[in-house]
């Protein structure tokens, strides 16, 4: 099952797409399962400190255009979805 998206007029493949960054204490890393743009929802699986979890979240569009969720205990980490890379 793949999940294809416009952004800025391209085609991108986001399913399974991956994205890590470190927290502060634990690295973080999450594979994107689904993009819904017509609800402006994100579904992603998010591997923090060796457990597994999945979540959904509102897409956001920032000043220039690119799409973003907040992430985090107050929603304080902007992740954008132009960051995550293919895995192969």
């Amino acid at each position: 099952m793949e999940t294809k998206g416009k952004t800025k007029g391209n085609e991108r493949k986001f399913y399974l797409s991956e994205f890590s960054y470190f927290d502060g204490e634990y690295d973080v890393t999450f594979n994107i399962l689904d993009v819904d743009f017509d609800r402006q929802t994100i579904t992603v699986v998010i591997s923090r400190c060796g457990k597994i979890t999945q979540d959904t979240f509102d897409l956001l569009r920032n000043s220039k255009g690119n799409l973003y969720f907040e992430y985090g205990r107050f929603y304080e980490n902007k992740i954008s979805i132009n960051d995550f890379e293919e895995v192969l």
